[in-house]
């Protein structure tokens, strides 16, 4: 009897704990889904007036207190295209080797732990390592490549540990009935188990080009301008949206408040966009997958 009294008491505990951890966790969730949407309203308001065809295709005048953030618009773009065009192929490569053929070992585990810090570190350090590096030991200047070159190397934790992530969640069956029926390792990586990994490896790999769009700190060392031209060659100066906010948010000489809340609005869509689109698009493509 009085064994069934202490069972029903810590049956009465643990559902009492049970009900106050899910009350934080919905308050925790609430909080953050509160605040988030908060600060997406609060720039949709102050920044929509702004929108307009001459705003994203117009050229800043007025020492860039007024006119359009096309050059900024432009510069991003081709700073996250330089990004993918060095971070995708070596972060994707490095994932799979980490997945496929690495060793269990004390190499392995540190790779790992390093790759895990590198994700941690503040930008402003990758910035100061792309000025160090890019621009003046190789000497490619303050420049698109630069740019580039410090962003992808801020992207490639994710990448890789998106890829590896993605990997792992194939079923191991798949790659031993490739190998029963007579397939090579590299065929069976390439040809079975990277299409089924392609959801996650693609969300992962725009969710990292997606944040590294949004960078300033790298971009102020290695590639930013006040203001420049159109780029012509992978040498030139470009301008950007996060340091084009930046600057007009603290400049001395302040634009009309429409031109900074605006920036603000084109970069949160532009980032916001892609990430819907990427989890749209996996959400489709496993719902394909069946194993």
């Amino acid at each position: 009897m009085i064994t069934r009294r202490m069972s029903a008491a810590r049956v009465k505990r643990a559902r009492a704990v049970e009900t106050i951890a899910k009350s934080l966790m919905g308050a925790c969730l609430l909080f953050a889904v509160t605040a988030t949407v908060g600060i997406i309203a609060m720039i949709v308001w102050r920044g929509a007036p702004s929108i307009s065809a001459q705003f994203i295709f117009g050229m800043p005048t007025h020492n860039m207190t007024q006119g359009g953030i096309w050059p900024a618009i432009y510069g991003t773009l081709m700073l996250t295209l330089g990004t993918a065009l060095f971070a995708l192929p070596l972060g994707v490569g490095a994932g799979i080797y980490l997945s496929e053929y690495a060793t269990r070992g004390t190499g392995t585990r540190v790779v790992r732990l390093s790759i895990q810090n590198m994700a941690g570190v503040p930008s402003i350090v990758y910035g100061l390592f792309g000025l160090s590096l890019f621009v003046i030991v190789l000497r490619f200047g303050t420049s698109l490549l630069a740019g580039s070159l410090t962003l992808a190397c801020l992207t490639l934790p994710v990448i890789i540990a998106a890829t590896e992530e993605a990997l792992r969640q194939v079923p191991h069956d798949l790659r031993q009935a490739s190998l029963a029926l007579g397939a090579t390792k590299l065929r069976t990586v390439l040809v079975v188990v990277l299409p089924a990994a392609a959801p996650g490896i693609v969300t992962g790999s725009i969710l990292g080009l997606s944040r590294a769009a949004g960078e300033t700190a790298p971009i102020i060392f290695t590639a930013a301008a006040f203001y420049a031209p159109m780029p012509r060659s992978p040498f030139d100066q470009v301008m950007a949206l996060p340091y084009h906010l930046y600057i007009m948010a603290t400049q001395a000489v302040k634009p009309a408040p429409g031109i900074v809340w605006g920036t603000a609005l084109v970069l949160v869509a532009g980032v916001t966009t892609a990430g819907v689109l990427a989890a749209g698009w996996r959400s489709r493509q496993r719902s394909k997958i069946r194993w």
